[in-house]
């Protein structure tokens, strides 16, 4: 298995993680196919979504994966105005990371992370590794108390 950014980050800060592979599917890139191909229960496979606020400053939100973000609840729990998603175009050059790939860890630049409050209640989540066909299986304080991310209600 090949380390990501991501893994390497985790290595470097001594948190313990399981590197999970799975057969990619480039028609189906979304946390359902990776939550059928890895035998994991989809609540506890978190997408990573990039947005961006009003000052198009980059904000990460982490959810389960059969949900749809809300965006007007995370612009409330960030004190923002507005939050939009980040065009898909730029994706790769604000976070590193392309669709189907992108993980909260890793990302380029430092940058305020949201993670939805179910996180607390699993014993463990998965997350990209930063690639297509890789996840990481996590304890989730681990994972909020190394990015110091803000927990909350942000689906719908």
């Amino acid at each position: 298995m090949k380390k990501t950014n991501a893994m390497r980050e985790l290595e470097k800060s001594k948190i313990n993680y399981e590197g999970i592979e799975y057969k990619v599917n480039e028609e189906y890139l979304g946390a359902i196919h990776v939550a059928s191909q890895t035998g994991t229960d989809i609540t506890k496979v978190f997408k990573t979504l990039a947005t961006v606020n009003e000052k198009n400053e980059l904000i990460i939100a982490c959810i389960p994966g059969s949900d749809e973000i809300d965006l007007k609840k995370l612009a409330t729990i960030s004190g923002n105005k507005k939050i939009e998603m980040l065009e898909m175009k730029k994706l790769q050059e604000r976070t590193g990371y392309i669709r189907g790939g992108c993980s909260p860890l890793g990302i380029k630049k430092r940058h305020e992370s949201y993670i939805h409050e179910s996180a607390l209640t699993k014993d463990y989540i998965y997350i990209s590794a930063g690639q297509k066909g890789l996840q990481i299986k996590i304890v989730p304080k681990d994972l909020i108390n190394y990015l110091k991310m803000n927990i909350g209600n942000i689906i719908n």
